[in-house]
């Protein structure tokens, strides 16, 4: 579990800076019935994912808040030299937001089913994240709402359908010890 602790943590970093700097560079594009969002919306479906699989290897006690921070942070960071300072700090501060209240949601349903925790805390993440984060980046606020919805739909479900089957093969990976 370590091992994917620590690849879900670069893998959230890579999406927070890889979103911001498509935002940068790429602003607004189709995602279907005659609608836009932010290009970086496709991936950030991903990173509520990772958020989500770093709970699941580090628990949702006070270690595992405290690596998240340091994964939002360092995403900050990297997309304030590769993006914009203006979007690294919407997107920070975004991502403190959002995914403390995934978090909050996830973290009492998770006894009641990996699957619908996951859609529970992604949903309001991702309405948290979509109107905090256009608020704050500057942009058009309730006519970028539907897109990015729509956007985010499309990639969360794809993603969470990608952890799901993670997840579920991972009680079926054995340890074999060395024998020799």
């Amino acid at each position: 579990m370590a091992k994917l602790g620590v690849l879900a943590i670069l893998a959230y970093v890579v999406c927070v800076v890889l979103a911001n700097w498509l935002t940068t560079h790429y602003g607004f594009v189709p995602v279907g019935f005659g609608l836009t969002a932010t290009a970086g919306t496709y991936v950030i479906g991903a990173a509520f994912v990772f958020r989500i699989l770093i709970q699941e290897a580090y628990g949702s006690a006070l270690a595992g808040r405290l690596v998240m921070l340091g994964a939002i942070l360092a995403g900050a960071v990297l997309s304030w030299a590769l993006a914009t300072p203006a979007l690294a700090l919407a997107s920070g501060v975004t991502f403190l937001v959002s995914e403390s209240v995934d978090w909050a949601v996830y973290t009492p349903m998770r006894v009641r089913g990996w699957a619908r925790a996951a859609l529970a805390g992604n949903g309001v993440g991702a309405v948290t994240d979509t109107a905090l984060f256009l608020w704050l980046a500057g942009f058009p606020i309730i006519a970028a709402m539907p897109g990015q919805f729509v956007g985010k739909a499309y990639a969360t479900l794809i993603y969470l359908g990608l952890g799901w089957g993670v997840r579920r093969a991972l009680p079926r990976v054995t340890v074999h010890a060395d024998t020799s």
